[in-house]
């Protein structure tokens, strides 16, 4: 689409004041913000072009334009300048994933909430595991006579525990036995091999110890499972609350931000840097008067993850992008100095 480069200034003065305001511009006002002159005759020709060729939008009879989604995109790919970080923001940013010894989980959790208070969005983090991560390893540590910590430790690092209760009194052999067994029957495998159907043929291979090992195989399961689905951990839903756009679908939107499968479905995790989908650019309805902006990393040489904000169409994408983009690297590397240290 060939523009030519007044028209091409107009559209970017109508996307800022909207992006700023949430309020149509009419030709007269925009002429007073314009660094260069022109008459608002000749800018409401120039509207109404930029109209014609879907690039705006009139939302009542009677008032001014703001850009249509098309408008949005055309501003995104051509027209909008991110500025680098400052030093001092970079500082900022570094200050919040300034913990020790953090827990991974807490640290995405963390990493929603920081986001969702400084963008005054909802906010996505989550991580996806590779098909071809294995078990490691499996350790059972005893508590007390009938309580066991249970601990699976993937091949990329990743470490799930979690506290089991028995119906009998556990010792030493007992112990003994089953961290061999679970090793050899676990050991190696993908966590996407360990099914209810797997496990239940694990249980049949322990004969008439079966029952007496239940809670283990189920804790072994759950484990496993936890690291196989990944992390997701979506904050300030609520924040959109706030924005006008989303009066009439805020119910739906706000469920399908909580909606791990959903969102994870169509997040970007096999392209790299910030990828962003505007209003009917998404594939779920739900988010069609919304913008995602997504920025993807890696954690050690498997897993990805991703962190994003889910907003109005008339998000601040020069400030935003810049600092997601910071954001997810320093969360990334973060992560996967965690994961090296546990290995």
């Amino acid at each position: 689409m060939e523009i030519d480069k007044r028209k091409l200034k107009i559209l970017a003065a109508i996307v800022e004041n909207y992006i700023r305001t949430g309020e149509p511009i009419g030709s007269k006002t925009l002429a007073q913000m314009l660094e260069f002159q022109v008459s608002p005759a000749t800018i409401r020709n120039e509207m109404s072009a930029l109209f014609d060729l879907g690039l705006l939008e009139q939302p009542h009879t009677s008032a001014g334009r703001i850009p249509s989604h098309l408008g949005y995109r055309m501003y995104i790919n051509q027209l909008m300048h991110c500025k680098p970080l400052t030093e001092d923001e970079r500082d900022e940013i570094d200050a919040l994933f300034n913990v020790r010894d953090p827990d991974p989980d807490r640290l995405l959790e963390d990493a929603a909430n920081v986001l969702a208070h400084y963008t005054n969005c909802a906010t996505i983090s989550t991580t996806i595991t590779p098909k071809h991560v294995t078990v490691r390893r499996i350790e059972v540590v005893p508590i007390d006579r009938r309580t066991v910590v249970m601990l699976v430790v993937a091949s990329n690092g990743v470490i799930k525990n979690k506290v089991a209760r028995v119906d009998y009194n556990l010792n030493r052999e007992i112990i003994e036995f089953f961290n061999k067994f679970a090793n050899d029957r676990f050991g190696g495998r993908s966590m996407d091999e360990i099914s209810t159907m797997y496990v239940s043929s694990v249980a049949v291979a322990l004969g008439e110890y079966s029952r007496v090992f239940t809670p283990l195989l189920a804790g072994l399961y759950e484990l496993c499972k936890a690291i196989n689905d990944g992390q997701y951990f979506a904050s300030g839903e609520t924040n959109l609350l706030g924005y006008k756009e989303f009066d009439a679908v805020a119910h739906d939107l706000l469920t399908t931000i909580s909606d791990r499968e959903k969102i994870t479905d169509i997040l970007p995790f096999q392209k790299e840097g910030v990828q962003i989908s505007i209003g009917k650019e998404n594939p779920l309805s739900e988010l069609t008067d919304s913008s995602v902006i997504v920025a993807t990393y890696k954690i050690g040489k498997d897993s990805c993850g991703a962190i994003g904000v889910v907003g109005p169409v008339r998000l601040d994408y020069q400030r935003l992008i810049p600092h997601l983009e910071y954001f997810a690297k320093t969360l990334g590397k973060l992560l996967s100095d965690t994961l090296e240290n546990e290995e």
